[in-house]
């Protein structure tokens, strides 16, 4: 799968794979994704905005897996 080119922003082609691409080849599932996504992008883009976006993912990630766990 080759690297798309990133529309609009610079926040990913600053870096060597970027996170959408490393999610699909990972078969990472959509929370795991806009985890890794959020924490690889705020240091250019929203900063402690994408911090707390990612935190909220994983949250909510944490409380899919226990749901599902309980069942």
């Amino acid at each position: 799968m080759s690297e798309p080119k990133q529309v609009g922003g610079e926040h990913y082609s600053k870096l060597e794979i970027d996170p959408y691409h490393y999610s699909m080849v990972n078969k990472l599932n959509p929370l795991q994704m806009n985890a890794i996504k959020y924490i690889t992008r705020y240091p250019f883009k929203n900063g402690i905005e994408d911090l707390d976006k990612a935190i909220h993912t994983l949250q909510r990630l944490k409380e899919y897996e226990s749901n599902r766990n309980d069942k």
